[in-house]
């Protein structure tokens, strides 16, 4: 599945009000997964030892290397769009600097390729853990039941 681009044309005619509040649900959602993100762990953990049987291994570390390298890009992309929140006050300051407002909102659109980017990648990859985790206990429920 490839990751969708976001439509970025219309930022140009967004007032500060709703570039901040995209910027704050970025912090929002990006906060959320990495609380998931130790859900996901846990659930990993909780299944080590079907996930590193031979006919998953390969799979499951794959995943695990995936999940590991999300795990270390969301802190940066989280200070990338708080210190971005942190200069709207080019927008708002009443002082006329098109070219900065101009480089603000390119930023914002570049910031919300990347977050798109980060997000749809992250939901594929945890669709992967989810399906590999379900397919593990079928095979557990199977054989519980013909034991």
């Amino acid at each position: 599945m490839k990751a969708k681009l976001p439509n970025v044309k219309y930022i140009e005619w967004r007032s500060p009000e709703e570039l901040h509040e995209a910027s704050l649900n970025w912090v929002s959602e990006l906060k959320f997964i990495k609380d998931e993100q130790h859900f996901l762990d846990e659930l990993i953990e909780n299944y080590s030892l079907q996930l590193i049987s031979e006919k998953t291994f390969e799979k499951s570390k794959k995943l695990v290397n995936e999940l590991s390298q999300k795990r270390k890009d969301i802190d940066p992309l989280l200070k990338k769009i708080i210190n971005h929140l942190n200069e709207l006050t080019l927008l708002v300051d009443g002082i006329d600097e098109p070219k900065k407002e101009k480089q603000y909102k390119e930023d914002h659109r570049l910031l919300l390729v990347e977050v798109s980017k980060y997000l749809d990648h992250y939901k594929q990859m945890k669709r992967k853990v989810f399906e590999l985790i379900k397919n593990i206990m079928k095979q557990s429920k199977q054989k519980r039941l013909l034991n």
